[in-house]
C-alpha cells in the first residue's frame, strides 16, 4: 500500500481549515440587522433608536431590583459577533437587560456581546472624565467563553529545509 506523500499530508488539513474558516457565523441569538454603528459614533450624532449588535470587555456589572446594568468597553467585533481587537476601544455603553446576572460569572474583563436598541444616554465618571455613555436596552447579553493560552508548537519537516 503507497504511503500518502509529506505534501498530500501537509495540504489536506490546511486545505479542511480553510474551507471551514468560510462557514464562520454569530451564534444564532447574536444574527439579524444591526446599524453599522460603533458606540463612540453614535455618542456624536446623538442619535436614539437604532437596533446595535455591540460587544466588548465587561467594567462592571450593577444588578439592580428588577435588571442589571453592565458596563462595557466596546471592541470591533469578528465575523462570528465575538470581540476580536483587545487594544483598541470604539468607546463604551451601558446595557441594560431584566434579571439577575452575577458579578461573580460577569467578572471585569470578561468577553459579551449584546443586542439590543439604543435608549438614550447617561453621563458618568471615568476617573474624574466626565463620559457620555450610549444606553441599550438589551435583548441579549451573549457571555463568551473564557480564551485559553496554549503554546504552539511548531515542527519543521526536513523535506523543506
Amino acid at each position: 500500500m503507497k504511503r500518502p506523500s509529506s505534501r498530500t499530508t501537509l495540504f489536506v488539513p490546511l486545505l479542511a481549515s480553510l474551507a471551514l474558516a468560510g462557514c464562520v457565523s454569530a451564534p444564532k441569538p447574536l444574527q439579524g440587522a444591526f446599524a453599522p454603528v460603533a458606540p463612540g459614533e453614535l455618542v456624536r450624532s446623538g442619535a436614539v433608536g437604532d437596533t446595535v449588535r455591540w460587544g466588548g470587555r465587561v467594567v462592571k456589572v450593577e444588578p439592580l431590583a428588577a435588571q442589571s446594568c453592565f458596563e462595557i468597553v466596546a471592541v470591533r467585533l469578528g465575523k462570528d459577533g465575538r470581540p476580536v481587537n483587545r487594544d483598541q476601544s470604539d468607546g463604551r455603553f451601558i446595557a441594560c437587560r431584566a434579571g439577575f446576572y452575577d458579578p461573580e460569572v460577569f467578572k471585569p474583563g470578561r468577553e459579551v456581546t449584546i443586542t439590543g436598541q439604543v435608549t438614550g444616554f447617561e453621563s458618568r465618571k471615568v476617573g474624574e472624565y466626565d463620559y457620555r455613555y450610549p444606553q441599550v436596552d438589551a435583548q441579549v447579553i451573549y457571555l463568551w467563553p473564557e480564551r485559553k493560552d496554549v503554546d504552539v508548537i511548531v515542527e519543521r519537516h526536513p523535506f523543506f529545509w
